[in-house]
């Protein structure tokens, strides 16, 4: 959730009298710099616990594993499974 703040407390005033010209009284996003924004799943390991468990199942599956039973003990359509194990990486 994006939180409000006024511009007035923290821009220098030249700065908010060039903003002012563009827009006033409204609500502004001013977005993260691209170049600082982390990738999905980098900040709490989330990325790092999938790629682990599409490993697993990928070797699961090149033992001789079924489809279907990846599916139950993973709790995952088949079609989902389907796409990992057959997904080139």
């Amino acid at each position: 959730m994006m939180k409000y703040v006024n511009a007035q407390q923290i821009l220098p005033e030249r700065l908010l009298q060039e903003v002012q010209q563009y827009v006033q009284g409204e609500t502004l996003y001013v977005p993260t710099p691209t170049d600082t924004k982390r990738k999905w799943g980098s900040v709490n390991g989330g990325k790092q616990l999938l790629d682990e468990r599409n490993e697993a199942i990928r070797a699961a599956f090149r033992n001789g594993e079924r489809i279907e039973n990846l599916a139950m003990s993973y709790h995952l359509a088949t079609h989902t499974i389907r796409k990992i194990v057959y997904r080139s990486t």
